[in-house]
């Protein structure tokens, strides 16, 4: 079936697109996606029997009176998305990096959502499965999208843009990340910046922090229009840490008025996050009195520098993610929290190849250098990277969950920071 016919079908006779036949939902679409461990032509039938109008499938073997085949359901689930998005003709801005790509999204949501009818990426839904979900759910209504490129090879941002046809663009910052995929920083920031080279194709604008020189560099070279942080309306902007106990708190310079704004984030490296949000939103034509409102009332989720008291103990969940880059970055905010009972339960950095006990061990060092409390290491990594320490460290969060229950932690602030694998969210019940 050709795509014109299936979004045809998409529009008039279903009720959205889903990819998981275990939550679809009365009159989706389904997509039958391959898997490294499954067919997803296999769940065809039982996506149909709950309620799926249609089934998209690319194996012929499980086609049926109510399943529509095409040659490949990945690449026909981007030509809908791509569809989509030229009805919709709502301006998109794409964001990537190696950090800070949810909670700037977020920010500027909140931002532009004063201004405009915004839709944007929930959760993480960056990837070629997410991006093209995320269009798809695009109400016909939507002003703006604001879509997270996430990507762990080169041409993926490429491909992600062929999609999204971002008008404008932000990659966060350049760090180390899916090294097992890109091989080394280098690879990393040729990888983010194919966003830049697809706003150079279409004449759009990059919004860029201009003291950041890898990005400054490459926007010189590859992009047409570039809007600088300081500066994105022709008056410079100031964006500064303001000296807080937990939450970051930032004082902003715009047009020869102050703005003191206590946010929800913790961390001073999420400063420029916000300067990115504030810069983007003063661009595209918010005032600052709606910008410092709409940050000041984020609150951070899904365990991104999001603070939370227990009976206990406070947390700061940061345990979505992490990277060598993010990972420094946390441990040095919380060192310079000011309280004698600091814990740190930090689990192994994923995806980083042949480099990966060489991160390690750099953390491990800085631990060691810095001493910002007591360390419990949660990972195979690490333990082994923390071999000779006094730090203790555990195969898995199962062994860690056994030991806190042994010795449980109270009136401790405790940072909680390690890759999505790792599941530390999983210890957050006995803290």
């Amino acid at each position: 079936m050709k795509t014109e016919q299936l979004y045809r079908i998409f529009r008039e006779e279903s009720a959205g697109v889903s990819t998981d036949s275990r939550n679809i939902k009365k009159g989706q679409l389904f997509f039958a996606l391959w898997g490294q461990n499954f067919n997803g032509n296999k769940y065809a039938s039982e996506a149909i029997d709950k309620g799926a109008s249609y089934a998209v499938i690319d194996d012929p073997v499980y086609e049926s009176e109510k399943t529509i085949l095409v040659d490949d359901c990945l690449l026909e689930l981007s030509a809908l998305a791509l569809w989509h998005r030229k009805l919709i003709k709502a301006p998109v801005l794409a964001i990537t990096g190696t950090n800070g790509k949810t909670t700037t999204k977020e920010l500027i949501a909140a931002i532009m959502s004063k201004k405009l009818k915004v839709h944007f990426t929930k959760g993480n839904l960056n990837n070629e499965i997410g991006l093209p979900l995320t269009i798809l759910s695009a109400p016909d209504d939507t002003e703006m999208m604001i879509l997270e490129l996430g990507a762990n090879h080169l041409g993926e941002i490429r491909s992600l843009c062929n999609v999204a046809r971002p008008d404008y663009g932000i990659i966060t910052n350049i760090g180390t990340a899916h090294l097992e995929g890109f091989g080394s920083f280098e690879g990393v920031l040729k990888a983010k910046t194919e966003l830049y080279e697809h706003l150079r194709k279409v004449n759009g604008i990059a919004i860029y922090d201009d003291k950041n020189p890898f990005l400054t560099e490459k926007i010189y070279k590859l992009v047409n229009r570039g809007i600088p942080y300081s500066n994105p309306t022709g008056v410079e902007l100031v964006v500064e840490a303001l000296p807080s106990e937990m939450n970051l708190a930032i004082i902003v310079k715009y047009q020869h008025k102050t703005y003191e704004i206590q946010t929800g984030l913790f961390g001073a490296y999420n400063l420029g996050n916000l300067k990115a949000a504030i810069a983007t939103g003063l661009f595209l034509g918010v005032g600052m009195d709606e910008i410092a409102e709409a940050i000041g009332k984020y609150q951070p989720g899904n365990n991104r520098s999001q603070i939370k008291t227990t009976p206990n103990n406070t947390l700061v969940c940061d345990s979505y993610n992490a990277n060598p880059t993010s990972m420094v970055m946390a441990i040095e905010s919380f060192n310079e929290l000011k309280t004698s009972k600091k814990v740190l339960i930090l689990g192994d950095m994923l995806e980083l190849g042949d480099k990966s006990e060489e991160e390690h061990l750099r953390v491990i060092e800085m631990l060691k250098s810095k001493k910002p409390g007591k360390i419990l290491l949660v990972g195979t990594t690490f333990q082994k990277t923390s071999s000779g320490t006094d730090f203790k460290s555990f195969n898995d969060v199962g062994k860690l969950r056994e030991y806190l229950k042994a010795e449980p932690l109270k009136g401790n602030l405790i940072l909680i920071k390690g890759s999505r694998g790792m599941t530390l969210e999983k210890i957050y019940d006995i803290l």
